[in-house]
């Protein structure tokens, strides 16, 4: 387990940590978001070494991180961290051997990774040569290669398609399956939601939520009611309750804990509704007001 406890970071006048803390399980993927600012990156750089924290502790499984057990975590930086004009398969085998495989080791699963990638007949490309999504992909490899036992992705999501998002997904979600403990931070709030059980909120340098993601989801003050057909004069018989998006013979309706949902069935009895969906507002907008405080 990865324990970051009451991190402390300045960089100049600016605070980029401010006693953040938090915890990664193994065989759980948590979801680190927060606005640009946030701390996120520097958080991370932390628990690699790569900036020294003012105060606080960070630590694998109760004991203090040094390199030896570095080598057995993976880092996807946001920033395109290959050698852009060396070839594919010779730097994976590089970066292999770096955490300590041998040579025919390291050849044989960096040829297994390309081909579960796709990307075996991309082995000899140099790295520049790559579209956006592969270049990703080798990207993601290099910080797999080696097994590791956490793995720590900032902005693993960013500039990817819709399919190349959906199997980086699959990949993360097999590795947290066997047990692989891992960290990632992503703008994409839906993809968020959709992988991850539990996120944690940064803003400011400090952790301002934390949780699993239904839980924080259900404890807005905020609920929405989706319709299909009928009026939406409904509405007005709701106290409180405002229309957000209406399209097609399909409204989106806004409104609060105060209004129950016998109450928003009676209501809706008689106005022609065929569909009625009740639900607590996305991660989106439970992101938004936590970064406001």
């Amino acid at each position: 387990m990865l324990s970051v406890d009451r991190l402390e970071k300045s960089f100049g006048t600016v605070k980029a940590l401010d006693g953040c803390s938090l915890e990664v399980k193994s065989g759980q993927m948590l979801g680190l978001l927060g606005p640009n600012g946030a701390g996120k990156t520097t958080l991370m750089r932390g628990v690699f070494g790569l900036i020294r924290p003012d105060a606080g502790v960070i630590s694998w499984n109760g004991s203090p991180i040094d390199q030896a057990t570095r080598r057995r975590f993976g880092y996807m930086p946001e920033e395109r961290g290959l050698y852009p004009k060396l070839g594919v398969r010779w730097q994976l085998v590089y970066l292999a051997r770096l955490h300590g495989m041998n040579e025919s080791e390291a050849e044989r699963t960096a040829d297994r990774w390309l081909a579960e990638f796709s990307l075996s007949d991309r082995a000899s490309s140099k790295v520049n040569e790559l579209s956006h999504g592969n270049q990703q992909r080798v990207q993601l490899i290099a910080a797999l290669i080696h097994e590791p036992e956490l793995v720590i992705l900032d902005e693993p999501f960013a500039g990817l398609d819709p399919i190349a998002s959906e199997f980086m997904a699959g990949v993360l979600a097999d590795l947290a399956e066997k047990g692989t403990a891992i960290l990632f931070s992503s703008h994409q709030l839906d993809v968020v939601e959709d992988l991850c059980q539990e996120v944690v909120i940064m803003h400011r340098g400090r952790v301002v939520l934390e949780g699993a993601v239904d839980e924080l989801r259900a404890a807005s003050d905020t609920r929405y009611v989706e319709t299909t057909g009928g009026s939406t004069s409904w509405v007005s018989d709701l106290p409180g309750a405002e229309i957000v998006h209406r399209s097609g013979g399909r409204a989106r309706v806004r409104l609060g804990l105060d209004s129950s949902l016998e109450a928003i069935a009676g209501v809706l009895s008689g106005s022609g509704i065929t569909q009625f969906v009740y639900e607590p507002p996305p991660l989106s907008e439970v992101f938004r007001e936590a970064a406001k405080s």
